[in-house]
C-alpha cells in the first residue's frame, strides 16, 4: 500500500467514526427538526406547550444519545454506559447543544472502559465479578462526567463559538460556495457522512436553535449535482450507463441514495468539475435568497428536505431554486464533458467495483448499477456454493441451503466447491461478497448471490422465494432413519472438543485450533499457517458467534486426514468486530468431513443451540446438544 493510499485509508476510517457516531441516530434528530418545524412559534402548528419538547430534546437528548453510540463504538454497550455518563458531563454548564463535546466524551469513555477491563481481566476473584464491573462503570464516568464538566466542556464551547463564527464571517464574505471544493470530492472518497453529519450537522443545530434554520444542512443534502450528473448520462451516455442513469436518478432524487452516482463520476473523473460548479451554485443560491433547513435531511432525498424546510414561501422557494440551479448547471457541464470526452471506457461495473472498494464494503445499490443476470426460476437446476478453499464455509452454506431447497419442494441441487473450481453448468453461485467478484469471474454466465453470514443470511431465504416462483417439485417421501452418532471416531474424536477456554486474540485461537489438528495426525505443521492466511485474506467468521478456521487452498495439499477440533470459549474472543464464542478447526480431504460440517451447520443455524452449546459443562452434554439438533432437524 502507498503512502498516499494509506493516507486515504487512515481518513476515511476516521471519517467513518465522526459519522458513525451520528447515523444511527439520525431517526432522532429527525424527529427534533419536525418537532421544530411544527410546533415552534414560526411552525406550521404553533402550539407553545409543545414547543417545549424543542430545547430538552436538542441539549440532552442528542449530545446522550451521540455519546453512547461513540462509546459503543469502541467498547460496546458497556463503553455505550460509560461514554453516555461521560458526555453528561460536558452537557451540563454550557448553554450550547454539545454535539462535538458529546463526539469527544463518548469514544473516551469507551477507551477508558475497555483500557480498565484488559487491566483487571483475570485478576477478579470468583464472585465479584458483577461488583467491579458495575462499580468500575460507575466510578470511572463519574471521574469523567467531572473531567468533562471542568474542562473539556468550556473548552469544546469557545472551539464550538469559533466555528460559528467562522462560518458566519464565511456567509459574510460570500466566500462559503468554495467548501464544495472539498465536499463534492469528499463524497466519492466516502466522507460525505463525515463531512455532514460529523462536522456541519453539529454546527446546523446550534444556528438552527437560534436563527430557526441553517444553510449548512444543505451542503452536502443537495441532491441537484448528483441529479445533474445521472441526467447527463441519460442523454450522452453510453451502454450500461446511458440504460441504468434514469433509474439511478430516482433513487438518487427520491430516495436521497447519493453513493449511486459516484461510479459514474468515477468513470469520468473530469465530471468532478461539473459537482463541484454545480455544488457552489447551489450554495450561492441558498445564501442569496436564504435558504435553509430547520434539521438534517437525511438521507439526502428532494422529500426529506421540503420536510424539514420553514413554514415560508421564501424558504421553499430558495431551498428548491438551490436544488433547480445545482442541477442545471451539473447538467450542462456534464453534458458538454460526455460530448466531447471520445475516451469510450465507460465500464459501469468497473468503476461500481471501485466505487466499493473505496467504500470498503458491498454498496447498498450496486445492483440497480451492474448489469446483473436474470433468473429463471424454472430452468435452475443447480446451485453452486463457492468459498476460498471449498473445505469450509461453502460446506456449511452449501448444506444450510440444501435443506431449505428441500423444505420448499425444490428439485434443485446445491453442491460446494472452490471458487477456482465453480464448474461451468454452475446456473446460480453463492459466494461471500468479496469472492464475488472472483466468482463472476470464473462463472459469467451464472446468477450470483453474496451472502455475509453464512449460518443466517436473509439471501437465502430472497433466493428460495425467487425460485419457488417456478413449478415445485414433489417433495420426497420421508424416508425413517436413525440419526448418525455426532462423533466420528476418525474425523472427530471427543480428544479434539475442548471446552472453557479462553485466548486473546483470534489468531491464538487459530493457531490452538491448528495445533491440535496436527497434534491429531490430520495435517502437517505448515497447515496452520495457512488457516492464519486463510482467515487474514476473509474473515472465517460465520455468524450466530460461530468460526470456522480452515486452510487456504494452497495448502490443502498439506492434509493427511479430514479432522475437526470444536473450542468453546464462553468469555468470547473478538473475530474483526464480532464476537465468537465456538470455534470450529477444519481440514478437509476427499471431502469425507463434510458429513460432520452439515451437521454442524444445522446445528448452529438456530442461536439458541449456540447458547446451549455454549453453556456445556463438558464434552459429552455438547455433543448431546448438537446431537439433539440434528435430530431435530433430520
Amino acid at each position: 500500500m502507498s503512502a498516499g493510499s494509506g493516507v486515504k485509508v487512515k481518513v476515511q476510517k476516521f471519517g467513518n467514526f465522526l459519522s458513525s457516531m451520528i447515523l444511527p441516530n439520525i431517526g432522532a434528530f429527525i424527529a427534533w427538526g419536525l418537532i421544530t418545524a411544527l410546533f415552534i412559534p414560526t411552525g406550521w402548528l404553533p402550539n407553545k406547550a409543545l414547543a417545549e419538547l424543542v430545547d430538552p430534546t436538542v441539549t440532552y437528548l442528542l449530545p446522550i444519545l451521540i455519546g453512547y453510540s461513540g462509546g459503543k463504538l469502541v467498547f460496546d454497550h458497556r463503553g455505550g454506559v460509560v461514554g453516555a455518563i461521560a458526555t453528561a458531563g460536558v452537557i451540563i454548564g454550557t448553554d450550547i447543544p454539545m454535539f462535538l463535546g458529546a463526539m469527544i466524551m463518548g469514544p473516551l469513555g469507551g477507551y477508558v472502559i475497555k483500557k480498565f477491563d484488559k487491566m483487571v481481566e483475570g485478576k477478579i476473584k470468583t464472585g465479584f465479578e458483577m461488583l467491579v464491573d458495575n462499580f468500575s462503570a460507575g466510578i470511572l464516568g463519574a471521574l469523567l462526567a467531572i473531567l468533562a464538566f471542568l474542562g473539556v466542556g468550556p473548552v469544546v464551547d469557545a472551539v464550538s463559538a469559533a466555528l460559528a463564527s467562522g462560518v458566519e464571517w464565511l456567509v459574510g464574505e460570500g466566500l462559503l460556495p468554495l467548501a464544495s471544493l472539498f465536499i463534492e470530492p469528499g463524497k466519492v472518497l466516502f466522507l460525505n457522512n463525515a463531512i455532514n453529519h460529523g462536522v456541519l450537522t453539529p454546527i446546523a443545530v446550534e444556528q438552527a436553535r437560534q436563527y430557526g434554520s441553517s444553510v449548512l444542512f444543505l451542503l452536502e443534502a443537495n441532491p441537484g449535482p448528483g441529479l445533474g450528473i445521472l441526467l447527463a448520462y441519460s442523454f450522452f451516455g453510453k451502454g450500461n450507463a446511458k440504460k441504468s442513469a434514469p433509474g439511478a436518478a430516482i433513487i438518487h432524487f427520491f430516495g436521497g441514495i447519493h453513493e449511486i452516482y459516484f461510479p459514474y463520476i468515477l468513470m469520468k473523473p473530469l465530471l468532478f468539475v461539473a459537482t463541484i460548479a454545480a455544488g457552489m451554485s447551489g450554495i450561492f443560491t441558498l445564501v442569496t435568497l436564504k435558504g435553509g433547513l430547520v434539521g438534517p435531511a437525511s438521507p439526502g432525498s428532494f422529500i426529506a428536505m421540503l420536510a424539514v424546510t420553514p413554514k415560508s414561501f421564501g424558504s421553499f422557494a430558495a431551498n428548491i431554486a438551490a436544488v433547480c440551479v445545482a442541477t442545471i448547471v451539473s447538467f450542462a457541464i456534464g453534458s458538454l464533458i460526455l460530448k466531447t470526452d471520445k475516451a469510450g471506457n465507460e465500464n459501469l461495473e468497473e468503476a461500481t467495483r471501485k466505487m466499493e472498494s473505496m467504500k470498503g464494503k458491498k454498496s447498498r445499490v450496486s445492483g440497480v448499477l451492474t448489469d446483473s443476470k436474470t433468473l429463471d426460476p424454472q430452468a435452475v437446476k443447480k446451485i453452486v456454493f463457492a468459498c476460498d478453499a471449498g473445505m469450509g464455509s461453502s460446506a456449511m452454506g452449501a448444506s444450510l441451503l440444501r435443506k431449505k431447497v428441500k423444505a420448499a419442494g425444490l428439485a434443485i441441487n446445491v453442491t460446494n466447491t472452490a471458487v477456482s473450481s465453480i464448474p461451468s453448468d454452475a446456473q446460480i453461485v453463492v459466494t461471500q461478497s468479496e469472492l464475488t467478484p472472483r466468482a463472476k469471474e470464473k462463472a459469467p454466465d451464472a446468477y450470483h448471490v453474496s451472502v455475509d453470514n453464512f449460518l443466517s443470511s436473509p439471501s437465502y431465504d430472497l433466493l428460495i422465494n425467487q425460485l419457488s416462483k417456478g413449478e415445485k417439485a414433489e417433495p420426497e417421501a420421508a424416508e425413517e432413519s436413525s440419526v448418525a452418532p455426532f462423533v466420528d471416531g476418525d474425523i472427530l474424536r471427543k480428544e479434539n472438543v475442548f471446552i472453557n477456554q479462553s485466548f486473546k486474540s483470534k489468531e491464538e485461537v487459530i493457531r490452538f485450533a491448528g495445533q491440535k489438528l496436527v497434534e491429531g495426525g490430520y495435517v502437517k505443521p505448515s497447515y496452520v499457517e495457512g488457516m492464519i492466511a486463510r482467515d487474514r485474506l476473509m474473515s472465517t467468521y460465520m455468524g450466530n458467534g460461530i468460526a470456522i478456521p480452515h486452510g487456504t487452498e494452497e495448502v490443502k495439499k498439506e492434509v493427511l486426514a479430514s479432522g475437526i477440533v470444536i473450542i468453546q470459549i464462553p468469555d468470547s474472543v473478538d473475530f474483526d468486530g464480532n464476537k465468537v464464542r465456538l470455534v470450529f478447526g477444519i481440514a478437509g480431504k476427499n471431502n469425507s468431513h463434510l458429513e460432520i460440517l452439515s451437521k454442524i451447520a444445522v446445528a448452529c443455524s438456530d442461536v439458541i443451540n449456540v447458547g446451549e452449546m455454549v453453556r456445556a459443562q463438558s464434552v459429552d452434554e455438547l455433543i448431546t446438544v448438537i446431537n439433539h439438533a440434528v435430530a431435530q432437524n433430520a
